[in-house]
């Protein structure tokens, strides 16, 4: 968009392609199959994620070609895989909901990017970002990053996060009540760090053990988060718990832990809709991504 507008200064294009350009701009056709929103974040704040779930793999794998293809097409440094030019640039692409076999054959078919892009994967949360390699980028030096799992689950940040937080860095807790509700909390954790905020995780802390919980509230509120998702399966009840003890917003993710009677998040889900405390809100079953955004949204809009 920047470029477009500086040739309509520069007097290059006229006002009616300054125009047609910004409208095309917009959206980003995928070889037919797939239509990107490219200026998503501008209007929302985050960007169009890719959902894996669903697709089957070889759209996948040509929506993600197409999309450093068309994205990048301007740019000035390209890789190649004989096939396709690749043009590199600072942006990045999120895909959600990615199962271990699929990201390991997307592994092998885009290879010959590794040198020019790092590939993070995070097992728990089935989340790949494919980024720019800085080093790459401005030295030419080859660097693969690939992390197959997050090895510090009780921490704040990865600790490969290659974002910069500072003390006016914004922060938001994420909470689970179980050590299997922490895919969903992991969800939700790396799209909060992608989104520039900080995130302070505490996993493990449900009901069943209620006393596990309340030094980690007192953490998270020293802290100064400005809001709190809270996942929790079975009966559902731990976010309706810790909205009655803070006075900052609560996010709600009911998991698909759970059976029998309400099983598959059915249960946690009615309970979270149905709290009688004030300031808490819910999104949909293992919706870690929701979640993240919204909290994201909430930090964002604070002065």
């Amino acid at each position: 968009m920047r470029k477009i507008l500086k040739e309509l200064l520069d007097g290059k294009i006229n006002i009616d392609t300054c125009e047609k350009l910004l409208k095309a701009n917009n959206i980003l056709e995928l070889d037919e199959i797939a239509k990107f929103d490219n200026n998503r974040e501008i209007r929302t704040g985050f960007p169009e994620a890719i959902l894996a779930q669903g697709k089957e793999y070889d759209d996948l794998l040509t929506i993600i070609k197409e999309y450093f293809n068309k994205k990048n097409k301007n740019d000035k440094i390209s890789v190649s895989d004989d096939e396709n030019v690749f043009n590199i640039s600072s942006n990045s692409v999120i895909i959600t909901r990615l199962s271990k076999e699929k990201y390991d054959r997307l592994k092998e078919d885009l290879s010959y990017l590794t040198n020019d892009f790092n590939f993070e994967y995070n097992i728990k949360a089935k989340i790949l970002k494919i980024s720019i390699n800085s080093n790459s980028y401005s030295k030419n030096m080859i660097s693969e990053d690939i992390l197959e799992d997050n090895e510090n689950l009780e921490g704040t940040e990865n600790k490969d996060n290659i974002n910069n937080f500072n003390e006016n860095t914004k922060k938001i807790g994420i909470i689970t009540a179980g050590t299997s509700d922490i895919p969903v909390g992991e969800e939700a954790r790396i799209v909060i760090e992608e989104g520039g905020c900080k995130a302070i995780n505490s996993y493990d802390v449900g009901v069943a053990g209620i006393h596990r919980l309340f030094p980690q509230i007192a953490k998270m509120v020293k802290e100064g988060v400005c809001s709190i998702i809270v996942c929790a399966g079975m009966e559902g009840a731990l976010p309706s718990v810790v909205a009655g003890l803070v006075d900052i917003p609560v996010i709600g993710v009911p998991t698909s832990v759970g059976y029998g009677i309400g099983g598959k998040g059915k249960a946690a889900l009615y309970s979270m809709l149905q709290s009688c405390a004030p300031g808490l809100a819910v999104v949909n079953i293992d919706n870690g991504f929701g979640a993240g955004v919204f909290a994201l949204t909430i930090a964002k809009n604070l002065k």
